[in-house]
Order: C-alpha cells, then structure tokens, then sequence
C-alpha cells in the first residue's frame, strides 16, 4: 500500500521509501502525536524526531539496530514524554532547538540553530527555527536530490493552519515565520510531516494562507 501519512494510536507504522531516505511514521499516546524515525539507506543510520509518548512503542519501531539521535522539535512534553527511556535504551544522543532546550527535563546533547545541519548518516537535515508555538521550535527540512523536499513541522504547521500560540505577538510571529522561512522558499510538492495528525503538502496549504493570517490562529 502506498504511504498516505495516517496512522492511528496503537496501529502500525506507516514506512515511507524514498531514494536515499526511510521515513516511518507511528502514532503514539493519547493526544495522537506522531514520532517518525528516519533512516539514511545507504548507511543504515536513524534518527528519532520526537520521542514523543509510549516508550515501549517507539523502542519496538527502533528494534536492535542502534539509533544515533533523538530530535526533539520543541518543548511542550506530550513531544518528550517518552525521551529519557528512549536515551536509557538506545544510548542515543539528544537535539533540540537552543531557546527551548532548558525546558526539556532530558539533556540535550546538540542545540539546534537556524541554518544548522542534522546529519543522517550520508544525508544533511537543515534545521529551520520557527518562534512562536515556543521560542525554540524547530523544524526539519530534507531536500532529497531525486524526489520533492520533505519538512518534519512539529507543531508549527499543520494541514489547516499553524501551530497554537499565547496571543496575537506569538501567532504574528509564527506565520511570519512559516510565510517566509516556508512556504515563500519551497515548491508546492514539499511534503510535510506534522507532530500530531496526517501530512500534507505546502501546494494543499498556500491558498489558505491569507485565511490563517486573517482568522489569527
């Protein structure tokens, strides 16, 4: 079956093959929050985004292979719940965004900056930071060299909006930053993976944005 991106709580992973690159997605705990381990199919490496919930789920998705990395795309704990088992079982080293690594009760090993590189085994994940649902939220941006470029959101974006914010500074913030470090520098087809629900493609977004930047949330 081709990947879709839905998945539900307690179902399987949904795997998703590109040329270089493994992405499998599992639903986990009970605000429905995704966790995509990432996988450089040449040299075998991986990489966990958000340990979010359910410590035995996401170590059964990981297996006996080791993992390298933990990201960890902002503060909020349904996104870390399940990070200091995941570290105690894998050994794997922590990454998150600088402004909101203090508010993580795991250390965090690599802090993130905008423009910084996350590198998969032989493949290169641009860290693009987006303020506003925290102040160091952080996304990641694959551009895969035979394919579309493939964007892990977090909470920042989602089909049908940005992420949930304190006010109207914070949402102003926020879709500025979407609007200009997203959607005004990649292509309709860039595939987008968000920290809770189905994925979802910058093209099915933009004509919506002048909505979510009139509505303020």
């Amino acid at each position: 079956m081709s990947y879709t991106g839905a998945v539900r709580t307690g179902g399987p992973a949904a795997v998703r093959e590109l040329a270089a690159l493994t992405v499998a997605k599992v639903s986990v705990g009970p605000m429905d929050n995704n966790a995509y381990l990432l996988e450089c199919r040449a040299t075998g490496q991986r990489c966990l985004v958000d340990a979010a919930n359910d410590a035995p789920v996401l170590l059964d998705l990981v297996g006996d292979r080791p993992l390298h990395q933990v990201v960890t795309t902002h503060q909020h704990r349904d996104h870390w719940l399940a990070l200091g088992e995941v570290v105690q079982g894998t050994g794997a080293r922590t990454a998150a965004g600088r402004a909101d690594a203090d508010d993580i009760p795991v250390t965090t090993d690599v802090l993130l900056d905008d423009g910084d590189t996350v590198q998969v085994g032989e493949l290169r994940l641009e860290v693009i930071h987006l303020v506003g649902h925290t102040p160091g939220s952080v996304a990641l941006l694959y551009e895969d060299p035979d394919g579309n470029p493939h964007l892990f959101t977090g909470d920042s974006l989602f089909p049908g909006g940005v992420g949930k914010t304190s006010g109207a500074e914070a949402f102003g913030r926020l879709i500025d930053d979407v609007e200009h470090k997203v959607f005004d520098r990649l292509p309709d087809e860039t595939w987008f993976y968000p920290g809770h629900g189905d994925d979802s493609t910058l093209g099915a977004e933009r004509p919506a944005l002048p909505e979510w930047r009139a509505r303020g949330w």
